[in-house]
């Protein structure tokens, strides 16, 4: 029988970082590479559900994450190319792939383990 070495941590964050956190473990799964203004980019587009792309532009460039709303569009189209975020006409939000919880509380429990050969 092999031998687990189980770390168990349990932590309590605010609304911003459980829903940072959850795309980041998303990319990191899927091996898919964001910066962290995109991080924040999506974090905010999470935090919105659906919303008209012109529209979060300005919310994200008022909020300097990124310098100007053509920026934030870049990113924006660069994210829907990696399958993060979904846009139909001229709305987007965060892919149903992520499975993404942002409202209520939130209690996150992932279980993973590693074997070594």
């Amino acid at each position: 029988m092999a031998i687990v070495n189980k770390v168990d941590k349990r932590v309590k964050v605010n609304k911003d970082d459980i829903i940072k956190y959850q795309i980041l473990t998303y990319c990191f799964l899927n091996k898919i590479q964001v910066s962290h203004n995109d991080l924040n980019c999506l974090k905010e587009l999470a935090k919105i559900d659906s919303v008209e792309l012109t529209s979060f532009c300005e919310i994200v460039a008022g909020k300097k994450i990124f310098k100007s709303e053509q920026s934030v569009r870049n990113a924006i189209q660069k994210a829907k190319s990696k399958g993060l975020v979904d846009k139909k006409g001229k709305m987007i939000s965060i892919s149903s792939d992520l499975n993404l919880q942002s409202k209520g509380n939130v209690f996150l429990d992932f279980k993973i383990l590693s074997v070594e050969e």
